[in-house]
């Protein structure tokens, strides 16, 4: 099965696929293009392309259309919003995901948000590069933070992401609540962890962090008046999407004084737009998504992808299979 891999991909992935078929390398993060999904149809058909690796493109109703011949296509994430499953699953294309292999990556950015907002970490690097480290006690005083431990961390959402860090948080010593409406309280990875309400959670936590998907439901799921629930010592991380916290409700306490401090790895869009709010909030520290960016989330979703292509072609069914239609309509 020949293979046209447009996502990063580990060595051994792509000596794996290479015992497969013939492979062709283009991953986005070398090209800095996005396919046009009608164009890249035509591409696998005029190729002879039967199976897909992507990360960042996406793959519509036209793309299936056009590619006659494909009939395995990997998405090197967990989030399904950039494919449609319904049209690949009209022509019986087989569609897997990668959930969960970002976790571990993402879950150590958000400890490393914390523990630079509660140490006052890039103000105080940025005060001795500037060569304004002058007196040798001031610092003491005007970059004295609190430690993690002991401290409150509310986790909302407790899926792969939020179990991932309530474990680290908890490593360090932090109490950690947890709201997840989907989540049974004895579920794998919450041992030690209270699950309480939204208000609650807002209420009492020194640190919430969040991790829902962005859906009709969790837009705006923290408007204005939930963030007035937050006391102004406690700090707000969002890595998962700006449209799940109202931008502006959520500039407003931080210029008030009614929030210490927020961490953000997501914005309205990529590269932040030049008049955000957050530009000149001091108090903030901005991430330029990067959340799920290192070497081992690679590996591990090029790792995730081959067993399932393997399986494919064994005739067993996919282990993150994302449109099981397709499964049943085959007979298999």
């Amino acid at each position: 099965m020949n293979t046209l891999v447009l996502a990063p991909f580990s060595n051994d992935g792509l000596t794996a696929l290479n015992s497969i078929g013939n492979v062709c390398y283009q991953p986005w993060t070398q090209t800095n293009e996005l396919q046009d999904p009608e164009e890249l149809g035509k591409r696998l058909l005029a190729e002879g392309f039967q199976a897909l690796v992507v990360e960042a493109d996406f793959l519509f109703e036209e793309l299936f259309v056009e590619a006659q011949g494909l009939r395995f296509a990997a998405i090197c994430r967990a989030a399904l919003n950039q494919v449609d499953l319904d049209a690949a699953t009209e022509h019986a294309v087989v569609v897997v995901h990668t959930p969960g292999r970002n976790a571990q990556a993402v879950a150590e950015l958000v400890m490393g948000t914390m523990y630079s907002l509660a140490r006052h970490i890039p103000q105080a690097s940025a005060y001795v590069s500037a060569r304004r480290w002058l007196d040798p006690t001031e610092a003491y005083t005007a970059f004295r933070g609190r430690e993690l431990a002991d401290a409150t961390l509310g986790v909302i959402g407790f899926g792969a992401i939020g179990k991932s860090v309530a474990k680290l948080a908890r490593a360090v010593g932090m109490r950690i609540v947890a709201y997840d409406p989907y989540v049974q309280p004895d579920s794998r990875g919450a041992a030690g962890v209270q699950f309480t309400d939204l208000e609650t959670l807002l209420r009492t936590s020194d640190f919430v962090t969040v991790h829902v998907p962005e859906t009709p439901e969790t837009t705006g799921l923290l408007n204005g008046d939930l963030l007035s629930l937050v006391r102004p010592s406690a700090y707000i991380v969002n890595v998962t999407s700006p449209a799940v916290v109202d931008q502006s409700a959520l500039a407003s306490a931080l210029r008030e004084g009614r929030l210490a401090g927020a961490a953000m790895d997501v914005h309205d869009a990529h590269p932040i737009p030049s008049n955000s709010p957050f530009l000149s909030i001091p108090n903030v520290l901005l991430t330029p998504h990067i959340g799920g960016a290192t070497h081992e989330t690679v590996e591990r979703h090029s790792h995730m992808v081959v067993a399932d292509m393997q399986r494919y072609l064994n005739g067993q069914r996919p282990r993150h299979l994302a449109n099981p239609a397709v499964w049943r309509r085959s007979g298999k």
